[in-house]
């Protein structure tokens, strides 16, 4: 894991306090900004941070922007391949970054958001609303002739953020097989196809988080993602939780939802690397009758 901050002194470079829509696209429009949106943004206290490796960073990232690495948040020597770290020290580590309870915070990656959505669920169980993915991440930037910058940035502020989770925003495997038989519930595993077949929760539906985007990586519209998952029983109407295998994926479907306005969604981050090792957890597989 590392840390890359931002200087006070230039935190206007990196900040954008007000991101200005060119058109209201999406049902909750503030969790998504523009690679146009970020260059014409105004100065303030806006933490950028990049969800990449520190060799990807270290090599080009958008200017004041700071680094996390994309498995910051996991736990690194637990069984359950990306269960969390303890809520304190995430939460101290975001502060290192800059973020405190009134920062506006986006994270972007070079993966269409694959990284930066996990980063995006967590600071919203942890209780810090005012969050946003930038539109095709990094790739965007570049697509739009934005400017790079190498090294790491000089030191910033430190902010205090004091945890206070959503349980809204968080599914345990009790929570799940609890609600196996209630309509309004539904599961989604976003995992490949192939993934799926050979085992999944009985009742979850597959819908792969690549769904999510465009040809190039950005979202698509609002219109296209409520008909891909109306196409398989999912709308607003119902609560929905998510996973993958290991909390990296489901968060990005979490995103998309969040995005155009579901009001119930939420993660079981330890997914399928728990569910699928346990002897006490029901699972099927394509090729049972």
């Amino acid at each position: 894991m590392f840390i890359k901050r931002l200087a006070a002194l230039s935190l206007a470079v990196a900040s954008i306090v007000a991101m200005p829509a060119l058109a209201k696209q999406y049902t909750n429009q503030d969790l998504l900004v523009s690679a146009q949106d970020l260059m014409q943004g105004s100065a303030g206290q806006t933490v950028l941070i990049d969800v990449r490796t520190e060799e990807d960073y270290l090599k080009g990232h958008i200017p004041g922007a700071v680094g996390i690495d994309p498995n910051a948040v996991a736990a690194p020597y637990s069984p359950i391949d990306g269960a969390l770290k303890p809520i304190s020290q995430i939460a101290e580590m975001f502060g290192e970054l800059g973020v405190g309870p009134d920062t506006r915070v986006v994270l972007y990656d070079d993966k269409g958001g694959f990284h930066a959505a996990r980063m995006f669920w967590v600071l919203e169980y942890l209780g810090h609303s005012n969050v946003a993915l930038l539109d095709g991440g990094l790739t965007a930037w570049k697509d739009e002739d934005g400017a790079l910058e190498s090294g790491a940035v000089a030191r910033a502020l430190v902010r205090k953020l004091e945890p206070a989770l959503t349980p809204r925003r968080f599914a345990s495997a009790d929570w799940i097989l609890e609600r196996r038989d209630e309509e309004e519930t539904i599961v989604i595993d976003v995992r490949p196809p192939a993934l799926w077949a050979k085992g999944h929760i009985p009742w979850a539906l597959n819908i792969p988080w690549k769904g999510n985007l465009r040809a190039d990586k950005t979202m698509k519209p609002e219109a296209a993602l409520l008909a891909h998952f109306a196409a398989m029983g999912v709308t607003p109407d119902k609560d929905i939780v998510i996973h993958c295998q290991n909390g990296l994926a489901s968060a990005h479907s979490y995103f998309a939802l969040r995005l155009i306005g579901f009001p119930r969604v939420r993660t079981y981050h330890r997914s399928w690397s728990e569910w699928g090792s346990s002897d006490d957890l029901p699972t099927s597989s394509k090729t049972e009758g």
